[in-house]
């Protein structure tokens, strides 16, 4: 009788490549590298950087104002339009401003001619002083020689009283004549008539009605765009320091970044920073740190937070630091814009 052959035990396995003696192998050692490398690079990468995405486009805003009351005469300015320095934005109706300044040019006038009249009453004054100086002197001399006749015998002393009266009427006359002189000048500054007080206080009057005439064409004070422009409109009243419209200063743009007070410890102004913005992730932009806050967000708030109570939870504080933009900005820098940035610590000192 044939034996029966197991036709399983008749298979004979295929020889085993190098690739599979080794897997297992390479698998046991291949992986524990594999997580070292990975670790080992995030070990010595760590603390190259900090970052965050509570960041946001800001620009200087001024909010224009007119220097003096009136009514709007003309707005040469729409919503979003560029404009320069010393370009008109809207004008006030001058015509009253006008009118006082005339008022104000004739009070001039009138100012230096009484400056004129009064430095001609002091000369005149002057001149009557000395008048009266001449007449004591001679008054001196008549007295005198009456008085030297008198004892000779050669007149009478009803004369000689009456060379001294004469003498005292003269003194007397002479004293009124220096008070006069004296309250003259007391009403008199030295100089020209163009420093007289009272001339200098009708010129500053003048200056000041000029200026306001100035005044009623509100000019951009720096390079920008013209922002809230719906605010004021032709025909609308305008008071003195009441905001109207905005004007968006154009070059003076940065991004405030609110980092986590845990991230300031290697951060340094002047280190180099990349700013992303969420409206263009794909056009990164090159910055630097500006300026690092000089306290948390909290404190500068109009409410701050009142942490000497019985319920206190610590929170992790924002500073904010300023990211200057260097260099030529391909994409518009939007006031408000959201934007990731991230600051190169490794230079810190």
């Amino acid at each position: 009788m044939h034996d029966i052959v197991d036709r399983e035990a008749l298979i004979v396995d295929p020889p085993k490549t190098l690739w599979q003696r080794s897997r297992r192998l390479l698998l046991m050692i291949g992986v524990p590298l594999l997580l070292l490398a990975v670790g080992g690079y995030f070990w010595l990468t760590s603390g190259r950087s900090v970052s965050t995405d509570n960041s946001y486009v800001q620009q200087d805003k001024v909010s224009i104002s007119a220097d003096v009351t009136g009514r709007v005469l003309s707005v040469n300015v729409r919503e979003s339009q560029p404009v320069k320095r010393g370009d008109v934005l809207f004008t006030i109706d001058p015509e009253t401003f006008r009118i006082t300044l005339a008022e104000r040019e004739a009070a001039l006038a009138s100012a230096r001619q009484q400056a004129a009249q009064a430095t001609t009453n002091v000369s005149g004054k002057g001149a009557d002083l000395t008048g009266r100086r001449d007449a004591v002197n001679y008054a001196q001399l008549d007295f005198a020689r009456q008085a030297s006749l008198l004892k000779e015998g050669f007149t009478t002393r009803a004369r000689y009283q009456q060379a001294d009266l004469a003498l005292q009427q003269a003194k007397s006359a002479l004293a009124s004549a220096q008070a006069d002189l004296a309250n003259a000048q007391a009403g008199v500054a030295r100089g020209p008539v163009e420093s007289q007080p009272i001339v200098m206080a009708a010129r500053a009057a003048r200056d000041r009605a000029a200026l306001d005439l100035r005044r009623t064409s509100v000019r951009a004070p720096a390079d920008g765009i013209a922002s809230q422009t719906d605010k004021v409109q032709p025909g609308q009243i305008v008071a003195t320091g009441i905001p109207t419209l905005s004007l968006v200063v154009s070059n003076a743009r940065w991004v405030e970044a609110n980092f986590k007070e845990t991230d300031l410890e290697h951060m340094r102004v002047g280190q180099p920073a990349t700013v992303k913005l969420d409206a263009y992730p794909d056009t990164p932009l090159q910055g630097r740190v500006l300026s690092i806050g000089a306290g948390t967000g909290s404190e500068f708030s109009v409410l701050p937070a009142q942490n000497a109570t019985g319920n206190w939870v610590k929170v992790v504080q924002r500073v904010p630091v300023r990211i200057a933009i260097t260099g030529k900005t391909a994409v518009p820098l939007l006031a408000g814009l959201s934007a990731d940035v991230t600051v190169d610590v490794r230079d810190a000192k």
